[in-house]
């Protein structure tokens, strides 16, 4: 398949999902519909054992949905829009390979929502603010924003974070576990990639992670 809103590549065992639609890498229907396929790809790929979603540039990792495109769309395609989204960050958690989000810059609203959906997040120091700011549209989260997040973070304070759509720097993200590690390194990119590697073959936490080639149900995750 040809990718226009993303990047995706494999190598190692890992497949690098890059989400690249600037300024901010906001997601449209097409993008969802490539981060889908690029997801299915990996999952059916013998050669993948691991999968990391990035942002394009060093400004945003992702800003949510595009605002422009939703601005003109009648609110049956909204519909059809968000129900495709919930699908997808569903394949994405459900994928059986360890998934691996690499927030090299702003994580906010359904940028957030991505990122909630992978097993690990790591995000790179002072590189950006993270939170679900939907309240100032007057909306909630909507692609399962309002689960992961209070199963990360606890029902309370995910309440809080949400009616008040307060944005953290990634160290205060850590500190309430929202995300687990934040690194300062010079090269951001191939510090994740050399950490993904240590899930593949012939690593032993390869197949402790499920990512082995024997089947494995989404469940065991």
């Amino acid at each position: 398949m040809t990718y226009a809103k993303i990047g995706y590549r494999v190598l190692d065992g890992v497949a690098t999902i890059e989400l690249n639609d600037p300024p901010a890498n906001t997601y449209s229907y097409e993008m969802m519909r490539e981060i889908d396929a690029a997801v299915l790809s990996a999952r059916m790929d013998r050669a993948v054992h691991v999968i990391v979603v990035r942002g394009a540039g060093e400004k945003f990792f992702c800003a949510g949905a595009n605002i422009g495109m939703l601005k003109d769309a009648d609110p049956e395609f909204k519909y059809y829009f968000c129900l495709h989204a919930n699908e997808t960050l569903s394949r994405f958690e459900q994928t059986p390979k360890l998934v691996i989000a690499a927030l090299n810059g702003h994580t906010v609203g359904g940028g957030l929502e991505v990122a909630l959906a992978a097993d690990i997040r790591i995000a790179r120091k002072d590189a950006g603010k993270i939170g679900l700011p939907e309240v100032s549209l007057g909306v909630l989260p909507g692609t399962g924003g309002t689960q992961r997040l209070g199963r990360l973070v606890g029902k309370s304070r995910a309440i809080e974070l949400m009616t008040t759509g307060r944005l953290m720097t990634f160290d205060e993200a850590k500190a309430i576990g929202l995300v687990n590690d934040v690194w300062d390194v010079p090269d951001f990119g191939a510090a994740i990639h050399d950490y993904a590697k240590q899930f593949t073959p012939p690593n032993r936490a390869s197949k402790a992670v499920g990512a082995s080639s024997e089947p494995c149900s989404p469940a065991s995750k």
